[in-house]
């Protein structure tokens, strides 16, 4: 099991900066690929950026240059960097993890409210 724990959510005007931290776990070493999923009311969950085991980051269009995920090993925690925030990042954010414990399972947190304002 993998257990992610989300935090560092809250207000922040249009053009400030925020990070949200994920807390990993349990099993850690049963993890392939982390990211960032968000989450707006009346919307679908939606990727925001990825780290895959080998290092590599991808983000989507709409948060590229401005957010970056980055993984601290040794501390065992997932972070995501949000520079230039926009009132449409004001979503519900999800850190997601897939892992392989006799099979692959995904896990995620509860989620951290970002709230950007105009």
């Amino acid at each position: 099991q993998v257990q992610l724990v989300e935090s560092g959510g809250g207000l922040v005007q249009a053009g400030g900066s925020l990070s949200v931290s994920c807390a990993v776990s349990g099993n850690i070493f049963s993890i392939n690929n982390m990211g960032w999923y968000r989450q707006a009311p009346g919307t679908q969950r939606e990727l925001v950026a990825a780290l895959t085991s080998a290092g590599r980051t991808d983000y989507a269009d709409f948060v590229k240059g401005r957010f970056t995920i980055s993984r601290d090993n040794a501390n065992n925690t997932l972070h995501l960097q949000m520079n230039s925030l926009k009132p449409e990042d004001t979503a519900v954010y999800y850190c997601h993890a897939d892992y392989y414990s006799g099979y692959w399972q995904d896990a995620w947190g509860q989620g951290t409210l970002v709230t950007v304002s105009s």
